[in-house]
């Protein structure tokens, strides 16, 4: 498998978390402005903002960990006369500008557009571009699936969260998503990590949702197995690896005895 083949783009919303399941999985990986959690071996972290700008300008984030591709507003940022110093101090932590925005996102040369095109989309767009993968994995880009703007960002960034707000974004952003994943059909799968598969945007051919139990689930489900081994059932093969190693050591003894008895 070439290297690119395989990309993993961790973004900011709550399912990000679902990387973790994931075990250090091969591809190249990409994060957003300032990922909730750590992530090794990260290819760069992508940033579109002013507000991002700002915030390193004024020291209230640190990203010298990662290397930085950058869009156009950063670009803009950093072209300001009065921002020379910044320039100097973080020049050897860019990697490269990527400063193309689909005319989906509105008029060419619009400052609109490049605002419409928001960090998660530039990080999705440049994967495909840039490595030409044939499976683009995402974690946490939550508005494709849900009602749901919450971000690590919000922590150290402020941003209008309010409903009204929301609703002007998510009209935005999930249309740019729809026509991102058809531009790339013929060439990238993209695969969401979620907890359901009920998409807010018409689901393209290259589009699917890897499905995740949340722990909340989970719990259920191992409650359930446990039940059902105290009525002295025979269990599937799933709630089997629901036991902890006590409880299996002692289904595993029933059953040996012959005191379970088939589902009915």
């Amino acid at each position: 498998m070439r290297k690119g083949d395989v990309v993993h783009l961790i973004g900011n919303g709550d399912k990000c978390v679902f990387w973790d399941e994931m075990n250090e999985p091969e591809g190249i990986r990409l994060v957003c402005n300032m990922p909730p959690f750590h992530v090794d071996n990260v290819y760069a972290t992508v940033m579109v903002d002013f507000k991002m700008m700002m915030a390193l300008t004024e020291g209230h984030v640190n990203l010298d960990m990662y290397p930085w591709v950058l869009g156009n507003r950063p670009k803009i940022w950093m072209d300001n006369p009065s921002q020379s110093t910044f320039y100097l101090k973080y020049a050897q932590n860019i990697k490269e500008f990527y400063l193309h925005v689909p005319k989906y996102c509105g008029p060419v040369g619009d400052p609109q557009s490049a605002t419409n095109f928001n960090c998660g989309h530039m990080a999705a767009h440049f994967a495909s571009t840039k490595f030409r993968p044939k499976e683009i994995h995402m974690y946490g880009f939550d508005t494709i699936l849900d009602f749901n703007m919450r971000s690590v960002t919000d922590v150290y960034l402020s941003s209008d969260r309010s409903n009204t707000n929301n609703y002007r974004l998510l009209n935005n952003w999930r249309p740019i998503w729809y026509h991102l994943f058809k531009e790339f059909e013929d060439q990238t799968r993209f695969i969401l990590h979620h907890d359901h598969d009920e998409m807010k945007i018409p689901q393209g051919k290259n589009v699917e949702v890897a499905i995740h139990k949340t722990r909340k689930q989970e719990k259920v489900d191992k409650k359930e197995a446990v039940k059902a081994m105290e009525s002295r059932e025979i269990l599937t093969e799933e709630q089997l690896s629901k036991l902890n190693r006590k409880q299996r050591r002692v289904y595993e003894a029933k059953l040996r005895k012959g005191k379970l008895k088939a589902r009915s």
